[in-house]
């Protein structure tokens, strides 16, 4: 049964698994904000709490009728510097995007059993407003140069991840945000180049406010990462190592972004060794 038919106050978890339930972007992105929204007022000192709960989240969550999804080889490359580029860039992100809303409610839905201190849900809940906004800003974005989410095709690599991680807190949060949304990090100020070059400021805008937004969502993942290895007696390095080879055996490849990775709580130490490009003084 969806979360939405439940006829009592809603918990946290039921909230998450409606917004995965959801199909429209921009429908699933408005759920997203009403939701986060009541998650904020309850926790005020004034607000009433909403519990945690438990949900039934699915595997794949819902998504609209288009973009047709195709492997990441098949998606047709376009030259960023033109009109057509730019578009295809933008799209890309929007993906990229919507599927970060379902990935940081997943997070929410899925790992319930695992015992968190609220703060864990205080930063994905808010992880999941703010990629919902990103969503937004880059689907108006399109809007306005003649285009629309769903446009083009886009590829469907980046839910694997979650599928592949479905049972591992750990290596959900050492793939997702320690390595596919540090992977944003990387490639975002070449895009914001490629917009500046084009004079489309509103579009460079958009993008400078994803750009700051996200270092706080790779550096929630590293938080989380080192709490759970603290509480096993885990390192973090060595775990983050295993499991990014377990779950992500194409591994990381350069060039990193070593100051906003360092800003989100990820050292070197971390990212280099699983570089097929090492240097020399991490072999």
């Amino acid at each position: 049964m969806s979360a939405t038919l439940n006829t009592g106050p809603l918990t946290l978890a039921q909230m998450a698994e409606a917004v995965l339930r959801t199909k429209g972007g921009r429908e699933k992105t408005a759920l997203s904000h009403r939701y986060a929204e009541m998650w904020r007022q309850s926790r005020a000192p004034d607000g009433t709490p909403i519990e945690i709960g438990t949900a039934h989240p699915p595997l794949q969550p819902a998504r609209p009728d288009r973009p047709e999804q195709l492997d990441p080889r098949d998606v047709p490359r376009r030259k960023p510097g033109s009109p057509e580029g730019r578009i295809a860039i933008l799209h890309a992100i929007a993906h990229i995007e919507l599927n970060a809303v379902d990935l940081h409610w997943d997070i929410v839905a899925r790992f319930t059993h695992v015992p968190f201190p609220i703060g864990f849900y205080d930063d994905w809940v808010k992880a999941a407003d703010e990629e919902s906004k990103h969503f937004n800003l880059i689907c108006d974005r399109l809007e306005a140069l003649g285009s629309f989410y769903g446009a083009l095709p886009a590829h469907a690599g980046m839910w694997r991840a979650a599928e592949d991680t479905v049972a591992d807190i750990m290596g959900r949060l050492a793939v997702v945000p320690m390595v596919l949304e540090a992977r944003g990090l990387d490639v975002t100020p070449g895009m914001i180049k490629i917009f500046q070059n084009a004079k489309d400021r509103e579009t460079v805008e958009a993008m400078n406010v994803i750009y700051a937004e996200e270092v706080s969502h790779v550096a929630y993942g590293a938080k989380w990462f080192n709490f759970l290895c603290g509480r096993e007696g885990l390192d973090p390095t060595e775990e983050f190592h295993a499991l990014v080879r377990r779950f992500f055996p194409s591994g990381t490849k350069p060039p990193f972004n070593d100051e906003k990775r360092a800003e989100a709580g990820m050292p070197p130490d971390f990212y280099w060794p699983l570089s097929d490009e090492m240097p020399a003084a991490w072999r």
